[in-house]
């Protein structure tokens, strides 16, 4: 029964009775079985009803007789708060652990019955009770605030009273008012619930927020105290935690504002006129979480609907000079100002979606806001220019890149400058959310109408902001907003392609004194930031990039040349400063121009008059350098960096150079740089001690060896220069053989007899470089038979070899030998590469090198070097303390060493032009004769060598397997399994995999192996490992590359191939045709990412000698389109007159148009720019290229048809050009095959339909055709025969191609003078309808369609012969058919292979005529490119955009979802200011019921009601409500209760309404609700049933036209909701 039915029958009876009495009864009956079950919550709500009647008027005459009675009742009433409230509180969880729902909602609306019959008890009964009850809550509630405010620290000592902290708060929040009233530990608990609001969980702070601090706001007497807005207010402003703010003032929204006519609550503060709430706003709504946005958006709807209807003076105090008001209102202008606001609320709530062509047409509408910030005559703005940056703000952060993008080109095409931005807050923007968006890799994608290889728009732009930002702001601000910039830089990883473009941008700002050495340190960690990307080309360029701008930026006159050297020692030499590049010539220049200007370096008092600052400078570097101090013990024997060593060699260099470029007369004298003697003087002192003083310290040794090879390594240049013009080489070159015989003897010495530890590895490292260099030197100068460079490698060869060989009688094995053992087998490894390296020195006729060959071949493979001893007592340390842990290291590196020289000699003798006669001794070695041996070495040395140290076993497998692939066929197949495992296992080592990679291609690939024509084993495998290549280049650029690379330098000589080129190896490519088709049909479709890398390297490429990292880094060939570039070259360069080439090219055209017809016949999805269309318009691109060389008639005679049959297919546009290029092309070089030509005229013309174009298109080039024959007449008329049937057909386009080929073919004929009867029959007919199709130019679409066929490039411009090249094949035609851009490719790329190749191109490269090219695309058929801005309208200013409907208004703040949620059966019928209740307890279907869910909540109704709450965490209602459920109160009605429900509705005032079609139902068009109306719906089978439809006041039915019976229920509840709705909308208006 209903508890006030219940409570008011009580009174009725028990008046007078004792209170006391009947409370414990009451109590008695609440709590009765309680051990088993909570009491029910009905019952407490009775009791709490009751207890609410309790007063003077209760206790009649007994009351006035004594107290006795009153005490009973006070008694009574504790015993209910204190003796059974508070108990079953604190058991009880309102919140359940773990996974789920979080919320139980029996448990919840037990609470709230219990928590508002203990307020009931606290306002009844004295009042010390209701200090005992909230003490506790307050106990609880404070030290939950301070545990989460210690952040993880000891928690309290004092066990908590509530076992959920949700219910204490439920208890505050119940007796706060009473609280308030009495100011009974208000203050307390006003700081307890705000720490915890600042604090908590997020479940706790918004029961705080939304129950407990508004029931503090209670207003109180006028002379009480009380809690009022602004206390709150002044506490939470500065709060860290915008969310936490915004979730408190969105609480308390309605005591924030003022409303019209004085209706403001008590205490009321206008937050519109403090700055720091705007402040907060602002932050809130650019916040990444989207509740605090939400928050942030209702709050200023609700200040500017205030402001709206107050129509006051509003302007927000400034709290400083600096400050500007944010928020502003003026009644005069109050229209101006609402229409300001609700365009801004309209852009940011639009940005909360996600979909481009939303956002898109709201962009012009942030321009006329920026309009509106512009001051006007009297210097005041509409519009604070902040808010604009806030909704930019949150377009930059939008999870649509392409919105991203959209809203990045929009506010750089503003012209900031133009606009009053306070210039650190733009600062601070453009280095805040402009460079976080910035970072994103994907927005500098080439925009559809450039060309490849162009700077994306992004970058265009990006410098354009730059250059006026800095130009337009004040001086003072300058220097400031870049160092920001840079430092923003540093802090953050980007990737390649953003800090590339940011990098360029910051070189074209004009050159200014910004910063000093802070600016270079941050500089510096940006370079850093550049060396974690892989794309070496694009790390280079931005390198250099940096470095200009250090150049153009850096104010020298705070930095010393100490500063500048550790700066250019980050950029890296092999990347981007190298000598004799652009970059190295301007950084000279640099230098030079600023010699004066640098400060002093520290400790220095006066600038020397007749050098340079830079010669002074580098001189004493060297100096210091050379400089080593007395080193003892442990720090002896380290290597010292290489940076220090780098750094000066370069500062060194640099010097020379400027010293070469500007010496003048009265300096030193021109060409002798004696400036460079000067530097290089203490460096060669040092080595000329190196043998001669026995105590130079080992670390002045090695640092002077350090700092000559990292000269010989920088000194050479990136460009050509002739020895006698290079001074600064030469007087190095000098140097070094001034010194050659003591660094000679020195470095044998120490190799030969004194490195004996673990660390003398990086030395032996070091001595073999620098003789590495020094070869390279001697060679160049022009070393001579029996110099000293003999000697030094015979002495070293046999040292080594004896090292090797001596026998180690020893029982335990020692550090010193085992590393002397390494150095040996590396000395070893050196003579092979440099023997074979510089084979005019003719090392290998030495008796040393020839002994190393005979020792090589006899010792033991795969030896492993044994690890010295080492004792526990030492913690597993070698004899010189180092971790016996990286021997394995250095043991694999001993393994690969003496793999290095096994490559030598089998090479050796694999290349030896010796006689038979003479290389009998030596094919009697064992290794030698027995082939087999040595590969199975080698498969051994695979499984325990690691990845990276295979190289040289792989170069012996290319020498063995061709010996021994038909004798040892299975040991070939399992060492090429193995080899191809480590080639895998190195896929994500970038360092290691191209070099593996190379070399086992040249194994598996070589010309004897692909020879192979038989089924066997070898063969198996290599195509095996084909069609493996074949799937790792679909996803790895770069595979697919480095085998074709090789096979055409294999079959066809290059210029670096072309003297070791086999003869006979073409005869190999005819059993491959089939690799060669996919080379030429090759062009995965990768990523969006991967294609804005390439087109960025081909930017980068182009920009040639302007970017040093062209010249500095080598070209890697990794281009998805460099196999089809080798392929087509490699085509271009066959002889059709060669009979291997000529059989090689037919069977290459036989597979490419069997490839086409079964792409004719697939069933994938062929449109524009499919994988289908480009794999069909790359094989007739190479079907053209081949057509060059074809010239066998009877070849071309068995394929002609297969042609025809193609062209009669439907193709795309580009493959449609390319096939009728083709055939005319055929048609000209066989005039025979015409004949054959008319045929295809000639089939059913309903299976050829438009496909007939392509044939009519031919006979468009009539005159190309018949060039060659010199009597036309008979197929001029022939083609007139065929034409003219075809002008009749009922296809437009095919009569369109028609009449333009009979106009072609026509002007052929009157320019041959053709005469006969039957051309004078049909001259009028023809000339009569080209009359009037040219007639009809001016009107009409005909007209325009015959205008732009006769103007498309292919019957205008195109000649089919003389504009045959590659040029016009793969870049002009795919660019002007609508191909996508990845498969144009321009002639550079071509260019750059082709001259590799040492034979001519029998087809030309470029097009010799222009006209083609400067053709602009203007098919017939209409395309849109378009693309972002460009769609909008944007004069529109107040042009139409997409709206999501919110109803703000009537909605509670977004963090109250959970409130409503756990609250709707309490808060039944008060959460809405609607009458209307759904009933929808008959319906079964969840999909019903999810979309009435969603429905009733649009709508505004009260309630729903369901037969079972279990329905709503149903997947399918869920998918129907999208969460409407947690916004609209949905309570539980069960079928069986329904009769007792409608009749309680209806004594409540409701008129109870049934959707059903009855006798006496009224039509709904007809029907006029009342305001408190109830909607019964019926089942969706059965309807309402019978003995409900007696309960209802009134049926009302849809009027229906057609023949079905009924609606979808929900369908029918909508329609009666929005009538109910329009109806009641209607009411309220004529009431206004």
């Amino acid at each position: 029964m209903e508890p006030l039915l219940v409570t008011d029958l009580l009174l009725r009876i028990a008046h007078g009775t004792p209170s006391g009495r009947i409370l414990r009864e009451l109590c008695r009956w609440c709590w009765e079985g309680e051990a088993e079950d909570p009491p029910d919550a009905e019952r407490v709500e009775t009791l709490r009803l009751f207890v609410e009647q309790l007063g003077p008027g209760w206790l009649g005459e007994a009351a006035q007789a004594g107290g006795w009675e009153r005490e009973a009742q006070a008694g009574a009433l504790r015993d209910v708060a204190l003796g059974r409230c508070l108990p079953l509180l604190e058991r009880v969880r309102l919140e359940r652990p773990g996974p789920g729902p979080r919320c139980q909602e029996p448990g919840r609306r037990l609470v709230h019955a219990v928590c508002a019959l203990l307020r009931a008890c606290c306002r009844q009964a004295p009042p010390g009770l209701l200090q005992e009850v909230a003490g506790p809550s307050l106990r609880d509630l404070r030290n939950y605030a301070e545990e989460r405010g210690r952040a993880g620290s000891a928690g309290s000592c004092e066990p908590p009273a509530y076992s959920d902290i949700h219910v204490a708060i439920e208890v505050l929040a119940k007796v706060a008012p009473l609280l308030v009233e009495r100011w009974a530990g208000t203050p307390e608990l006003v700081a307890a619930a705000l720490t915890a609001a600042k604090v908590a969980e997020d479940s706790v702070a918004a029961r705080v927020v939304t129950g407990l601090i508004p029931a503090l706001l209670q207003p109180a007497a006028s002379d009480q105290k009380c809690v009022t807005v602004q206390d709150i207010w002044g506490r939470v402003k500065h709060w860290g935690d915008v969310s936490r703010v915004l979730l408190l003032l969105s609480s308390l929204s309605p005591h924030l504002f003022l409303c019209p006519g004085g209706r403001s609550p008590p205490g009321t503060l206008d937050l519109r006129t403090c700055p720091q709430f705007w402040k907060v706003l602002q932050t809130g709504l650019v916040q990444t979480e989207n509740t605090s946005r939400k928050r942030a958006m209702y709050l200023l709807k609700r200040a500017v609907d205030v402001s709206n209807t107050l129509k006051t003076e509003i302007c927000s105090e400034y709290q400083a000079e600096s400050d500007s008001c944010l928020f502003w209102w003026s009644g005069e202008k109050n229209k101006q100002l609402v229409q300001l606001w609700e365009n801004y609320i309209l852009i940011m709530e639009t940005l909360e979606e996600n979909q481009v062509h939303v956002i898109r047409p709201i962009l012009p509408r942030l321009k006329s806001l920026m309009d509106a910030t512009v001051s006007n005559d009297q210097g005041n703005s509409r519009f604070h220019i902040s808010w604009l940056l806030c909704a930019y703000k949150r377009i930059f952060e939008s999870e649509n890149k392409t919105a991203m993008k959209e809203g990045l080109f929009h506010f750089l095409d503003l012209g900031v400058v133009k606009y009053p931005f306070r210039t650190q807050e733009l600062s601070e923007f453009i280095c805040g959310p402009v460079m976080d968006a910035l970072s994103e890799s994907t927005l500098y994608s080439r925009s559809p109408d450039q060309i490849i290889g162009s700077c994306p728009v992004l970058g265009v732009k990006l410098q354009t902001l730059f250059v006026d930002f800095v130009e337009n702001v004040p001086e003072e601000f300058k220097g400031d907003f870049l160092m920001k910039l840079i430092t923003r830089m540093a802090t953050k990883h980007w990737c390649a392609i953003p800090i590339l473009f940011i990098s360029r941008a910051l070189v074209h700002i004009p050159s200014r004194k910004s910063w000093g050495v802070e600016g270079l340190h941050a500089l510096r960690e940006v370079v850093r930031c550049t060396m974690a990307n892989h794309q070496v080309l694009l790390r280079g360029a931005a390198q250099c990039y940096l470095l200009q701008t250090a150049m153009h930026l850096t104010n020298v006159e705070s930095i010393t040349l100490s500063d500048i050297s550790n700066f250019l020692a980050s950029i890296r030499t092999e990347e981007a400063l190298h000598r004799g590049t652009k970059l190295w010539m301007e950084v000279c220049e640099w230098l030079h121009s600023n010699d004066r200007n640098f400060r002093l370096e520290e400790g220095a008092t006066e600038m020397h008059l007749k050098r340079s600052a830079l010669s002074v400078y580098v001189q004493n570097l060297v100096e210091q350098y050379m400089k080593v101090p007395a080193t003892k013990g442990e720090r002896a024997s380290y290597m010292p960096d290489w940076f220090e060593a780098q750094l000066v060699a370069r500062m060194i260099l640099l010097a020379a150079d400027i010293e070469e470029q500007h010496s003048t007369e009265g300096d030193f004298d021109r060409g002798d740089q004696k400036a460079l003697v000067w530097f290089l003087h203490p460096l060669r002192d040092a080595l000329w001690k190196l043998n001669t003083h026995a105590y130079l310290p080992l670390l002045k040794a090695d640092k002077s060896l350090q700092l000559l090879l990292k000269l010989l390594e920088m000194s050479a240049p990136k460009h050509h220069i002739s020895k006698s013009e290079d001074r600064v080489l030469n007087v190095l070159r000098e140097c070094v053989m001034s010194s050659v015989e003591q660094v000679l003897e020195y470095t044998l010495r120490r190799l030969t007899s004194e490195l004996q530890t673990v660390l003398d590895l990086d030395r032996c490292s070091l001595y073999l470089a620098v003789m590495s260099e020094i070869v390279k030197t001697l060679s160049t100068v022009g070393c001579t038979r029996g110099s000293c460079i003999w000697s030094y490698i015979s002495s070293l060869t046999q040292a080594a070899i004896q090292r090797l060989q001596a026998a180690n009688d020893d029982e335990i094995v020692k550090l010193g030998r085992q590393i002397q053992m390494v150095v040996a087998r590396a000395s070893l490894a050196w003579v092979c590469k440099i023997t074979a390296q510089y084979p005019e020195l003719q090392l290998d006729s030495l008796d040393a090198v020839k002994t190393l060959v005979r020792s090589v071949l006899i010792g033991p493979f795969n030896q492993n070097l044994e690890k010295p001893f080492c004792s526990k007592q030492d913690n597993g340390l070698l004899e010189d303390g180092s971790s016996a842990q990286g021997w394995g290291k250095i043991s694999t590196q001993y393994v690969h060493d003496q793999w290095a020289c096994i490559y030598f000699t089998l090479n050796k003798f694999e290349q030896s032009p010796e006689s038979p006669a003479s290389k009998s001794s030596e094919l009697s070695l064992p290794v030698v004769e027995n082939p087999a041996l040595t590969l199975h070495a080698c498969i051994e040395a695979l499984n325990i060598v690691p990845s990276d140290q295979v190289l040289p076993v792989m170069q012996c497998m290319k020498i063995l397997i061709p010996k021994l692939y038909r004798t040892e066929e299975s040991l070939c197949v399992k060492s090429l399994d193995l080899a191809w495992k480590v080639v895998v296992d190195l896929n994500s080592n970038q360092l290691r995999f191209w070099p593996t990679l190379d070399a086992y291609i040249h194994v598996a690939f070589h010309h004897k192996l692909l020879s192979i024509t038989e089924e066997c084993g070898v063969g198996i495998k290599v195509k095996e490992i084909i069609n493996k290549l074949l799937e790792i280049s679909q996803t790895k650029t770069g595979v697919f590359n480095m085998l074709i690379t090789h096979c055409c330098q294999m079959w066809l000589p290059t210029v670096s191939t072309a003297k070791g080129h086999q003869q006979d190896s073409f005869t190999c490519a005819e059993n491959h045709v089939d690799l060669f088709v996919e080379a030429c049909l090759f062009g995965p479709v990768f990523r969006k990412d991967q294609r804005i890398i390439q087109d960025v390297h081909t930017h980068i490429e182009l920009l040639g000698e302007d970017c040093a990292a062209n010249r500095a880094t080598e070209n890697e060939n990794r281009d998805d389109q460099s196999v089809r570039i080798w392929a087509i070259n490699f085509l271009c360069q066959l002889n059709g007159l060669n009979p291997l080439h000529k059989k090689f090219m037919e069977n290459l055209v036989s597979k490419l148009l069997e490839k086409d017809e079964e792409l004719r016949n697939t069933k994938g999805r062929y449109y524009v720019n499919s994988m289908l269309h480009r794999l069909k318009n790359r094989i007739w691109q190479t079907l053209l290229v081949l057509l060059a060389q074809m010239d066998d008639q009877i070849f071309l005679s068995t394929i002609i048809e297969t042609v025809y049959q193609a062209g009669l297919s439907d193709n795309q546009a580009s493959v449609k050009y390319f096939i009728e290029w083709f055939i005319i092309l055929i048609l000209q070089k066989c005039p025979e095959f015409i004949d054959s030509f008319w045929r295809c005229f000639s089939y059913n013309p309903e299976n050829t339909k438009t496909s007939i174009c392509t044939f009519l298109a031919v006979l468009v080039h009539i005159n190309v055709i018949l060039k060659s024959i010199s009597k036309k007449d008979q197929y001029l008329k022939k083609a007139l025969s065929v034409i003219l049937p075809w002008c009749l057909n009922h296809n437009f386009s095919v009569r369109l191609y028609a009449l333009l080929a009979l106009q072609k073919v026509w002007d052929a004929c009157l320019l041959s003078k053709l005469e006969g009867e039957e051309l004078q029959f049909l001259a009028p007919i023809i000339e009569s309808c080209l009359e009037q199709v040219g007639h009809k130019q001016t009107t009409g679409n005909a007209g325009k369609n015959w205008q732009r066929i006769q103007d498309h490039f292919f019957f205008g411009k195109f000649q089919p012969l003389e504009d045959y090249s590659l040029e016009t094949i793969f870049y002009i035609f795919p660019s002007l058919s609508d191909v996508i851009e990845d498969e144009w490719i321009p002639a550079w790329k071509f260019n750059r292979v082709m001259d590799l190749f040492s034979s001519s191109s029998s087809v030309s490269l470029f097009n010799p005529q222009t006209q083609l090219c400067d053709v602009k695309l203007t098919d017939w058929v209409q395309r849109d490119k378009g693309y972002g801005l460009a769609e909008v309208d944007q004069d529109a200013e107040w042009a139409d955009v997409q709206k999501k409907i919110m109803p703000w208004k009537n909605s509670i703040p977004d963090q109250d979802l959970e409130l409503i949620y756990q609250e709707r059966a309490i808060k039944f019928g008060k959460s809405s200011d609607s009458s209307l209740i759904i009933v929808a307890s008959l319906i079964d279907k969840p999909t019903n019921l999810g979309g009435l869910c969603r429905t009733s909540e649009i709508f505004g109704a009260s309630a729903l009601v369901v037969s079972n709450m279990h329905c709503v965490n149903d997947k399918q209602f869920q998918a129907l409500s999208v969460s409407a459920e947690q916004w609209l109160p949905v309570i539980e009605v069960r079928p069986a209760e329904l009769v007792e429900y409608l009749q309680r509705k209806k004594t409540e005032g409701h008129t109870i309404i049934g959707v059903e079609q009855t006798a006496n139902s009224h039509d709904l068009a007809q029907y006029s609700f009342p305001e408190k109306t109830l909607l019964l719906l019926g089942n969706e089978r059965e309807g309402i049933p019978a003995n409900l439809i007696q309960h209802l006041d009134v049926c009302v039915e849809i009027p229906q036209c057609g023949i079905i019976r009924s609606l979808n229920v929900h369908v029918s509840g909508a329609l009666l909701m929005w009538e109910y709705t329009r109806q009641q909308m209607m009411k309220q208006g004529a009431r206004l």
